[in-house]
């Protein structure tokens, strides 16, 4: 059956619709708070500031994760920074400005309200972070620094240094260990939620494996945050940590949740390439780099000299070519298309070919090594480490890699799922950057849903759907988590039960390499139905011939690694089926049969002005779609240009 979709979204002027939903929005008496429970899943940026804020307000919360430290969690990887449009340089920044950049850059396939919200919320984002003690860059005048990103011709980007998130990760991470302190949350590490509990169609609660100990234990509460990050690593080689992984929004999904525009996946054009057959991870280098570094190819194909010894006449800068109003800070997707293009056209660098130059040299010329080692040097020192290579000295060498991911499960404006009691915060959800991400704002998003939304929202539904009674409370002893965790308990033992000669990562690779062949920076019909013929064939193998080694209750990376590759290998199918379903090219979503004439992505604004989203349809059984129409009331849909 397809979804009904409510959006739930407030009437009335885009800019008063927070504010008057809010006021809407029921609220818990203090003094009942201490009687509901919550459970958050995920204690990165989005999780901590959630169960912080929730625990702060009186709340019971429990927050798991599969990291031993909240403090690892993928958050901290982000290196550029935090948007909000606080409009310190006085360049023209405003709320409105970064609510259509973003809307723009997602190539016009987001909800307005929600966008705008977000831009709304960002600038109490910059305020809490500060409170917190994150050490921002600042000016010589004592304010907050900023520079630019991609698809923005203002400068509203907070940053320290290329570490901001994991500064803004411990400053989440003091707020949470406080409420853990004071005994509001009760923090559960190295523990992997495997499914989703619910009762009369509410989510009342998890199962969760002890990563440790491989105990398998039940959880019970009033409402359930997923707020898990992306999927980025069902291509294998991504610039997420290892550990990255869909199984708890594909849970939520095969339980009932929509899951909406999984085939939105952000290629991030400033990557270190692939070195080795054997390597299992690419390391980003940040955005930011674009802000001094140029882009630059041979203009000579197959052009093997040293790139100091090539002259600035036969040098390509082909951003600044192709787009001169925003040159080397377009946004990633078109920055991506262009470098492959370039290397796909013979006039890509190094050994494989399958790179270009990001060269800081006119910077440091310009401003001084000092100036650019102030605003980028963990950055220089993580690539010089990484390729011996001194970009001081020589350009780098970057290539476009996964990255982050757009789509995720369907949220309403409240952000939550077409379950009810389920919410989903983060890049786990699908719901503020349409077919592509700017820079800067994931941060963004993952504080301003645990800081500033999920509080107001989830009080509301545990308002109007939560049981103060203690006789009415559901309790793990409730038949429904007997069953779930007898179907967990079930898949972990006919994981074990294989005894196969293939290693986990054998699979992994080959379903990553069908995916980023099929479904990667470029996608065909023809491709993508092929990809829809081999997954089964590698999920049947794997089932069949996958070697597990150890045992069941005892630490066994193995055995996490191949439930979370069982989970990416349904889930690939889902993005197949998305993909080629949306007939147009769109953001990080580039159909090759839909291009103009100067390769450009070619929207069809009259059939997929809409969020896909899919119902799990049983094992073996192909998705159902329903779209949700996305309404432009604010902004007019037009071609997106950054000439």
């Amino acid at each position: 059956m397809a979804f009904n979709l409510d959006s739930k979204v407030p009437e009335g002027p885009l800019a008063e619709k927070w504010t008057n939903h809010r006021f809407n929005l029921k609220l818990v008496n203090p003094a009942n708070k201490r009687k509901f429970k919550v459970i958050v899943v995920g204690s990165g940026l989005a999780g901590a500031s959630a169960a912080s804020s929730l625990g702060e307000m009186g709340y019971n919360v429990d927050c798991f994760c599969y990291q031993d430290s909240s403090r690892r969690a993928h958050s901290i990887a982000a290196q550029g920074g935090i948007n909000a449009a606080k409009n310190y340089p006085n360049d023209g920044d405003s709320v409105r400005r970064l609510f259509y950049d973003t809307i723009k850059g997602g190539d016009y396939r987001a909800r307005e309200a929600n966008v705008y919200r977000l831009a709304e919320v960002a600038n109490d984002i910059i305020d809490q972070c500060v409170a917190q003690g994150v050490p921002f860059a600042r000016e010589y005048g004592g304010l907050l620094d900023n520079r630019s990103f991609g698809g923005a011709q203002v400068s509203r980007t907070f940053y320290a240094r290329g570490q901001t998130g994991q500064q803004l990760l411990i400053g989440a991470y003091q707020s949470l260990s406080r409420q853990i302190a004071q005994g509001s949350v009760k923090m559960h590490v190295r523990s992997e939620m495997l499914d989703l509990v619910m009762v009369d169609g509410h989510a009342r609660g998890i199962v969760v494996r002890n990563l440790v100990t491989g105990e398998i234990t039940r959880h019970a509460a009033d409402a359930v945050l997923i707020c898990t990050g992306g999927y980025g690593n069902v291509f294998y080689l991504s610039t997420n940590a290892m550990g990255c992984n869909v199984t708890a929004a594909l849970q939520a999904y095969k339980r009932g949740a929509g899951f909406a525009n999984p085939c939105y996946t952000q290629i991030h054009p400033t990557c270190i390439p692939v070195a080795s057959d054997h390597q299992s991870k690419l390391t980003l280098m940040s955005e930011s780099l674009r802000n001094d570094g140029r882009v630059w190819v041979p203009k000579k194909k197959d052009d093997d000299r040293a790139p100091n010894d090539i002259p600035e006449e036969e040098r390509d800068y082909y951003l600044e070519r192709r787009y001169p109003s925003f040159g080397n800070l377009v946004p990633r997707d078109v920055a991506s298309r262009a470098a492959k293009e370039r290397c796909d056209a013979g006039h890509g660098v190094g050994t494989t070919k399958l790179a270009v130059y990001l060269d800081f040299a006119d910077a440091i010329s310009r401003l001084g090594e000092d100036v650019i080692r102030a605003r980028y040097g963990n950055l220089f020192q993580m690539y010089e480490k990484i390729t011996a290579e001194n970009p001081y000295k020589v350009p780098m060498r970057i290539f476009p890699a996964v990255h982050y991911t757009m789509g995720g499960l369907w949220v309403d404006y409240n952000l939550q799922t077409t379950i009810p009691g389920l919410f989903c915060l983060g890049e786990a959800n699908f719901s503020d950057h349409g077919a592509n991400r700017l820079g800067a704002s994931a941060l963004m998003q993952g504080l301003a849903d645990g800081y500033f939304v999920a509080p107001y929202t989830v009080s509301d539904y545990l308002a109007n759907h939560g049981a103060m009674d203690a006789d009415k409370k559901v309790t793990t002893s409730h038949a429904e988590f007997d069953k779930v965790e007898g179907e967990v308990r079930a898949r972990i033992d006919k994981l074990m039960a294989i005894k196969g000669t293939k290693s986990v990562d054998h699979f992994h690779k080959r379903l990553g390499l069908i995916m980023w062949e099929n479904c990667g920076m470029g996608r065909t019909a023809e491709g993508l139905k092929q990809a829809l013929v081999e997954i089964p064939k590698v999920r049947e193998e794997f089932w069949k011939d996958v070697r597990i080694p150890g045992d069941v209750a005892e630490f066994n990376p193995e055995l996490e690694k191949a439930s979370r590759v069982a989970d990416f290998l349904d889930f690939a199918e889902t993005m197949c089926h998305d993909a080629l379903t949306r007939e147009e090219s769109c953001g990080g979503h580039y159909r090759e049969e839909h291009q103009n004439e100067e390769g450009e992505a070619q929207r069809d604004d009259v059939n997929f002005v809409n969020a896909s989203v899919w119902e799990y349809m049983g094992e073996g059984a192909a998705p159902e779609l329903t779209k949700e129409e996305l309404i432009f009331e604010n902004v007019k849909l037009t071609t997106r240009s950054y000439k």
